[in-house]
Protein backbone atom coordinates (compact mmCIF):
# COMPACT_ATOMS: atom_id res chain seq x y z
CA UNK A 1 0.00 0.00 0.00
CA UNK A 2 0.97 3.74 -0.05
CA UNK A 3 1.52 5.81 2.35
CA UNK A 4 2.36 9.59 2.37
CA UNK A 5 4.78 11.01 4.48
CA UNK A 6 4.27 14.81 5.15
CA UNK A 7 6.94 16.51 6.58
CA UNK A 8 6.99 20.16 8.44
CA UNK A 9 10.55 22.09 8.64
CA UNK A 10 11.80 23.88 11.61
CA UNK A 11 12.38 27.52 10.74
CA UNK A 12 15.90 28.31 8.90
CA UNK A 13 15.97 25.05 7.98
CA UNK A 14 18.05 25.37 4.85
CA UNK A 15 21.63 24.95 6.16
CA UNK A 16 20.48 21.25 7.58
CA UNK A 17 18.67 20.61 4.83
CA UNK A 18 21.72 21.48 2.58
CA UNK A 19 24.39 19.09 4.95
CA UNK A 20 21.87 15.93 5.01
CA UNK A 21 20.38 16.59 1.43
CA UNK A 22 22.67 13.61 0.11
CA UNK A 23 21.48 10.87 2.51
CA UNK A 24 18.35 11.92 1.88
CA UNK A 25 18.41 11.94 -1.88
CA UNK A 26 19.90 8.49 -1.75
CA UNK A 27 17.28 6.55 0.07
CA UNK A 28 15.06 7.94 -1.96
CA UNK A 29 16.60 6.65 -5.16
CA UNK A 30 16.78 3.61 -3.55
CA UNK A 31 13.30 3.40 -3.28
CA UNK A 32 12.85 4.47 -6.83
CA UNK A 33 14.88 2.24 -7.95
CA UNK A 34 12.48 -0.17 -5.90
CA UNK A 35 9.70 0.92 -7.89
CA UNK A 36 8.54 1.98 -4.73
CA UNK A 37 8.13 5.51 -5.53
CA UNK A 38 5.26 7.64 -6.47
CA UNK A 39 6.36 11.03 -6.04
CA UNK A 40 8.46 12.85 -3.55
CA UNK A 41 9.30 16.91 -3.32
CA UNK A 42 10.18 19.95 -0.94
CA UNK A 43 7.67 22.45 -0.24
CA UNK A 44 9.43 26.09 -1.35
CA UNK A 45 8.73 28.76 0.93
CA UNK A 46 7.88 30.83 -1.71
CA UNK A 47 5.88 30.57 -5.05
CA UNK A 48 8.79 29.58 -7.06
CA UNK A 49 10.47 25.98 -7.92
CA UNK A 50 14.04 27.73 -7.03
CA UNK A 51 13.16 29.97 -3.68
CA UNK A 52 16.59 30.46 -2.85
CA UNK A 53 17.67 31.39 0.60
CA UNK A 54 13.78 31.43 1.50
CA UNK A 55 14.19 27.66 1.72
CA UNK A 56 11.80 24.84 2.21
CA UNK A 57 8.81 24.52 4.73
CA UNK A 58 8.86 20.68 4.06
CA UNK A 59 8.01 17.89 2.24
CA UNK A 60 6.08 15.48 0.61
CA UNK A 61 6.56 11.50 0.12
CA UNK A 62 4.17 9.40 -1.11
CA UNK A 63 5.56 5.32 -1.68
CA UNK A 64 4.88 2.26 -1.03
CA UNK A 65 5.23 -0.11 2.40
CA UNK A 66 4.64 -3.19 3.29
CA UNK A 67 2.32 -1.35 6.87
CA UNK A 68 1.94 1.49 8.55
CA UNK A 69 4.97 0.75 10.82
CA UNK A 70 6.96 -0.23 7.98
CA UNK A 71 6.60 3.31 6.85
CA UNK A 72 6.83 5.07 10.09
CA UNK A 73 10.17 3.28 10.60
CA UNK A 74 11.11 4.57 6.96
CA UNK A 75 10.55 7.96 7.82
CA UNK A 76 11.86 8.13 11.81
CA UNK A 77 15.38 7.23 9.52
CA UNK A 78 15.10 9.95 7.41
CA UNK A 79 19.05 11.78 7.61
CA UNK A 80 16.45 14.82 7.86
CA UNK A 81 15.14 13.58 11.24
CA UNK A 82 18.47 13.08 12.59
CA UNK A 83 19.89 16.29 11.27
CA UNK A 84 16.85 18.25 12.93
CA UNK A 85 15.47 19.86 9.78
CA UNK A 86 12.06 18.94 10.47
CA UNK A 87 9.68 19.43 13.54
CA UNK A 88 6.83 17.37 12.89
CA UNK A 89 6.57 14.27 10.40
CA UNK A 90 3.26 12.62 9.82
CA UNK A 91 2.32 9.05 7.83
CA UNK A 92 -0.83 8.00 6.66
CA UNK A 93 -2.40 5.11 4.16
CA UNK A 94 -2.52 6.84 0.73
CA UNK A 95 -4.95 5.60 -2.00
CA UNK A 96 -3.87 6.67 -5.47
CA UNK A 97 -7.32 7.44 -7.57
CA UNK A 98 -5.72 9.59 -10.55
CA UNK A 99 -3.62 9.58 -12.67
Amino acid sequence: MYYMICSEDVENSLPLRNKARPMHLARLELLNEEERLLIAGPCPAIDSNDPGDAGFTGSVIIAEFASFSAAQQWADDDPYVAAGVYSKVTVKPFKKVLP
